[in-house]
């Protein structure tokens, strides 16, 4: 329920009492029957104002052929709705839609597709098969999921968004017991990859097969997962989460990955194929204090990362490039590195080692349907950092507002400080039906 409704909540039970001293409560049934078909989702306008980093090495490789720029305003309408059928008491077909268009400065774009579209089927509470398209979740991390080996990146800006899923057969065997192990769950799941289903997610002309075996043991949640070779390099993995206390929970992810390729340029641009074993792991926890305040702390050990000299070496390599581009009028470095940032070099927290900090305060100062929450996130190996403080406000009935900011460290040869942009405003606005 949107906050904005309480009040509305709190009239209707004093109505509900008042009217209990003159007449008998009567229990309508109908009231709360499933519905065959249930429709809801949001709608959201979304304006944005980036100053750009001309400094930094993404900014030269996507403009050194354009004109210069100091910012650029994008404007960004998104449409997500939902729904759910009922096909009878023991089964339903999900779908979750995205549409959006996207207009700034340079260019305009449009985008259009399921996220889920899946039929579920559950003839007994310890069993349920999926077929179809599906957003599955895997680890217990909040910012970061080094075991979710069958799902798209998270964003660690935006970790609660909803994300594409993928095209596969899952089932789910569950089984509860009296004792320290309380309940025991698998989880297999089988996902082609062909040109035309799941083409994103590796080398097409393979099944592949993962599984999860979920265990609740003496109140601590414990997974086990493994994908097989095939699209995807072989990979397996553990997770846990339990609660010490109330207010503090603790969470921990270890993921093992095999012959993980990528290259790897010096600063000349001389670039070399490697493939070696990976670990990744995470450890954080969530701690709820007296006031109502909501603090998330990670580490991430990124195994597949670049250590942070390769990562100068990337951006020595881009200056290169632009120094031959302004001498003679040649592209060609400067195309070479821009396919190696269309990679490895250009995913999200692309080095080894992160620290993720999130403190979330709901209505400070007893101001009624505001919260404000600040995130860091800090690359330990050069020290840059991406800041962002957040106000929402949600005193509307189904309506929710969102302003924040990006402040990114300055500075070369760090992963924030060359970054395309310096910082980023975001006014938000999301309707709910």
């Amino acid at each position: 329920m949107m906050r904005g409704a309480r009040p509305l909540c709190v009239l209707a039970l004093a109505a509900a009492a008042a009217a209990g001293h003159a007449q008998e409560f009567k229990f309508d049934a109908a009231a709360f029957e499933r519905k065959t078909f249930e429709f809801t989702g949001y709608a959201e306008l979304k304006r944005e104002h980036i100053p750009l980093n001309r400094d930094g090495a993404f900014y030269k490789l996507n403009f050194y052929n354009k004109a210069q720029r100091e910012s650029i305003d994008r404007s960004v309408v998104t449409l997500k709705p939902q729904g759910k059928l009922r096909l009878g008491e023991n089964s339903t077909v999900n779908l979750r839609a995205h549409l959006d268009v996207q207009r700034d400065s340079l260019s305009e774009s449009h985008t259009s597709r399921f996220d889920e579209a899946y039929w579920s089927y559950k003839p007994a509470p310890g069993f349920t098969l999926d077929a179809g398209k599906s957003a599955v979740k895997w680890g217990k991390g909040y910012a970061w999921n080094p075991v979710g080996f069958v799902e798209r990146l998270k964003d660690p800006n935006d970790p609660e968004l909803a994300r594409e899923g993928f095209t596969a057969l899952s089932a789910d065997f569950i089984r509860n017991f009296d004792g320290p192990l309380q309940t025991v769950a698998f989880t297999p799941l089988i996902l082609p990859v062909s040109r035309g289903i799941n083409s994103d997610f590796g080398a097409p002309g393979h099944v592949n097969v993962a599984g999860k075996l979920y265990l609740l043991y003496r109140d601590t949640d414990i997974d086990f997962m493994f994908l097989n070779g095939g699209s995807r390099t072989r990979r397996f993995g553990f997770d846990f989460s339990r609660n010490l206390g109330s207010s503090l929970e603790i969470h921990g992810e270890w993921a093992r990955t095999q012959k993980v390729a990528r290259p790897v340029t010096d600063a000349r641009g001389n670039v070399t194929q490697s493939q070696a074993n990976a670990t990744s792991y995470l450890a954080g926890m969530r701690y709820l204090s007296e006031m109502d305040t909501t603090y998330f702390l990670e580490y991430y050990r990124n195994g597949a990362g670049y250590e942070q000299e390769q990562s100068a070496d990337f951006y020595d390599f881009v200056d290169r490039g632009v120094a031959q581009f302004n001498a003679n009028g040649s592209s060609a470095l400067l195309q070479k590195a821009s396919n190696l940032s269309q990679g490895a070099y250009g995913r999200p927290n692309s080095g080894r080692n992160y620290l993720y900090f999130r403190a979330s305060q709901k209505e400070p100062f007893d101001i009624l349907y505001f919260s404000q929450s600040v995130t860091v996130i800090q690359n330990l190996d050069d020290g840059s950092r991406s800041l962002v403080p957040e106000v929402l406000y949600t005193g509307f009935t189904n309506i929710e507002l969102r302003a924040r900011a990006f402040f990114l460290t300055s500075g070369g040869s760090t992963e924030f400080g060359e970054k395309q942009n310096s910082r980023r405003i975001e006014l938000l606005a999301r309707f709910y039906f």
